[in-house]
């Protein structure tokens, strides 16, 4: 029996957990990585080091793969579309993950199926942004560069027009948004395939420090079930009406007024769906290899009733392998997921998981062994 192959543009943590989940199912993969050192070439057999921005790079890498997917959205829309014209299965495709690149098609598109956005248009210069806020609330204005953010960076909370100067220096549209009043961060999960067939996961609670994501909450608690509800639905017609294939994610603001309105997209394996690694039936990334390959989708119900998934960011303790006899000994059921990535202040290099029937006691967990590997809890 041939076992078909993956090829993954991006040797990041995605990546590697994702090829993790293929092992299992006898899931070849190929990887195009930027560099040996990167998290999943060094557990990927298959490995080709070059420039995904280069399409001869791609169609060369292209050769021998059943179907190419991605641990990031960079790679130009144009060389996805020549893959395809070579016969080469793109998942998620073009025309669906130029909405994850371009916030501003993303907008436009969300906007024409009536997707509940916060209010936002292209600017053109600071006086511009001025003049969005007075059409608003006034200041502070949320503005954004059109492509390339991610964790925070392309990403600034002006409070006047001479705040507004920087994010024009990129050279790219900007997009400005209305500094929506939240109550937290949601998330909706949801994986897709080729034939329509989708599932959806939890909607999660998704807490961030300084603009990256910290904590994440499976279920999100205390969520009205009609929201919730009306949440996942929100993802599967998004995944269907832009025919995402694979897995999206559905950044949400819960408004003070009981609203939901969509933050961001992601057509990837997601941070906000890391605890669904050991909370999940199927995680996130053994449903994105199904999807992928067109196989039927796996369960995504939770396990327990409480899964908390923690970051752990590099700090100024390097050793965090030291760390695993405290933790482990402590918390028999925590589960570490570690990166192989160089440890540097407030870089993600791992994540941990832990779940049960008491909520303030999974976080406590969770938070303890995530600041222990980082070195702030040294008891």
């Amino acid at each position: 029996m041939t076992f078909p192959v993956v090829g993954m543009v991006g040797g990041g943590q995605l990546a590697r957990m994702t090829h993790e989940a293929g092992i299992p199912l006898g899931i070849r993969f190929k990887l195009l990585s930027d560099t040996p050192q990167d998290s999943a070439a060094q557990v990927v057999s298959d490995v080709v080091i070059g420039d995904y921005r280069d399409l001869d790079t791609l169609r060369e890498f292209a050769r021998g793969c059943d179907v190419i997917t991605f641990d990031h959205e960079h790679v130009p829309t144009e060389h996805l579309r020549a893959l395809e014209a070579d016969g080469i299965p793109v998942r998620p495709g073009p025309d669906a993950l130029v909405h994850a690149q371009d916030k501003g098609v993303m907008r436009a598109r969300l906007d024409a199926i009536g997707v509940p956005c916060p209010r936002h248009r292209i600017v053109r210069d600071p006086e511009d942004v001025a003049a969005f806020a007075a059409e608003g609330d006034g200041f502070p204005v949320v503005l954004k560069t059109v492509r390339g953010g991610y964790d925070g960076k392309g990403v600034w909370v002006v409070d006047s027009a001479e705040e507004a100067a920087d994010p024009f220096r990129a050279g790219v549209p900007v997009l400005a948004e209305e500094k929506v009043d939240y109550v937290r961060e949601l998330a909706a999960n949801v994986v897709r395939s080729p034939h329509g067939q989708a599932v959806a996961y939890p909607v999660v609670e998704s807490q961030q420090v300084g603009g990256v994501c910290d904590t994440v909450i499976a279920p999100a608690p205390d969520l009205d079930e009609s929201l919730a509800l009306r949440a996942e639905e929100l993802a599967l017609n998004i995944a269907k009406e832009l025919d995402v294939v694979g897995h999206l994610a559905v950044e949400l603001f819960q408004t003070r007024d009981g609203r939901i309105l969509v933050n961001e997209l992601a057509m990837r394996p997601h941070n906000s769906g890391h605890w669904s690694m050991d909370g999940a039936i199927t995680s996130q990334f053994a449903n994105h290899v199904r999807a992928v390959l067109d196989l039927p989708l796996g369960d995504p119900r939770p396990r327990a009733k409480w899964t908390v998934m923690v970051n752990v960011l590099g700090g100024d303790f390097p050793d965090m392998y030291s760390a695993y006899l405290h933790c482990m000994a402590r918390d028999p059921k925590l589960k570490i997921h570690m990166y192989g990535k160089d440890v540097k202040p407030g870089r993600k290099v791992g994540h941990v998981n832990t779940y049960g029937d008491d909520l303030d006691d999974v976080l406590e967990r969770a938070r303890h062994a995530a600041g222990y590997l980082r070195g702030t809890i040294t008891e």
